[in-house]
């Protein structure tokens, strides 16, 4: 059964992922009803805990499903995508993020949608991307960009690597770490602003009802820089080991993620996550600025949902209910 609010209905495409989760807690706190498909309802069945939720199972990239979920909502926003496809060809990142970006501007102006926030990812690029990740995200922005024309008021956000305590990024190679003593990675020098993910859903939130935000796009960066090789060694601070983390020169990096992309289950490290590494995931101009969000540093942070289980989101959860 549909739910409703005071302040309109908003549905969250990848709501049930890592930042869409965090999203969706502060949309419902702030007195929107929040619509969330998925396609393993009983997987994502945590979120049934938020006021106001609509957990609907439907697969989004189908046109016609999409325009089931899409029906009677105010604002849509859009968090999906992928580090990684099944094959190797751009393929699989072409579908995630270019084509569901056309099926979406097209589903917004049939039914007459007029709101549309979408997350891109820092030094997204359609003519220069160096990956296929990267190309491809651009690709999906210019799509929103000429396609939203006068019907559609949409914003792009920008985020460099996002943290939290549900992350892939810390997490893995936290799991890494502590089974391995030894770490040979390529593109140690490549450059970071970890943001963390409650300050991105405030700015998303923030933007929702803003109409200085409309047609804009914003760069979302943590207030620190760090190499790859700096975030490797702050999180066996953090977890109390020592660990010897080896700079594979740029051959045998090409080797590894080759390696890891066609050998090893679940792609950890692939061809294309050594070519996006070769541009710096660091803001020109952060744009928290315009919210007046303060972002918050990584260390503390990662600290505490690595060393003592102390979850961010559930102390947002918490906060929703009360």
């Amino acid at each position: 059964m549909a739910v409703v609010s005071g302040k309109g209905t908003v549905c969250i495409l990848g709501g049930a992922g890592f930042v869409g989760q965090t999203l969706a807690a502060k949309l419902a706190d702030r007195g929107y009803s929040v619509r969330i498909p998925t396609r393993n309802r009983q997987r994502a069945r945590g979120l049934l805990v938020l006021p106001a939720l609509d957990l609907i199972q439907a697969d989004v990239h189908d046109p016609e499903q999409l325009a089931a979920v899409l029906s009677g909502t105010d604002a849509v926003i859009n968090l999906i995508g992928i580090l990684n496809e099944r094959g190797h060809d751009g393929g699989g990142f072409r579908h995630a993020h270019v084509e569901l970006a056309e099926k979406l501007v097209a589903t917004c102006r049939k039914l007459g949608v007029r709101r549309l926030i979408q997350m891109s990812s820092l030094k997204a690029n359609a003519e220069r991307g160096p990956s296929h990740y990267l190309t491809t995200k651009g690709q999906a922005e210019q799509i929103i960009e000429k396609q939203a024309g006068e019907s559609i008021q949409y914003t792009i956000f920008r985020p460099s690597v996002i943290f939290g305590s549900e992350d892939t990024f810390c997490n893995r190679f936290a799991r890494i770490l502590r089974l391995s003593p030894i770490l040979p990675m390529a593109r140690l020098d490549a450059r970071f602003a970890p943001v963390w993910v409650g300050d991105v859903a405030e700015a998303f939130a923030s933007a929702l009802d803003d109409s200085r935000t409309f047609g804009q796009t914003y760069e979302l960066c943590g207030p620190d820089v760090y190499t790859l090789e700096e975030i490797l060694r702050t999180i066996c601070r953090e977890l109390g080991i020592r660990r010897a983390i080896v700079k594979l020169p740029r051959p045998l990096g090409r080797l590894q993620a080759w390696i890891s992309e066609y050998l090893i289950p679940g792609k950890p490290f692939s061809r294309d996550n050594f070519r996006s590494l070769t541009v710096a995931s660091v803001c020109r101009e952060n744009g928290f600025a315009a919210f007046g969000i303060q972002p918050k540093a990584m260390q503390p942070i990662v600290g505490a949902y690595l060393n003592r289980g102390i979850d961010p989101l559930a102390a947002i959860r918490q906060n929703s209910r009360h």
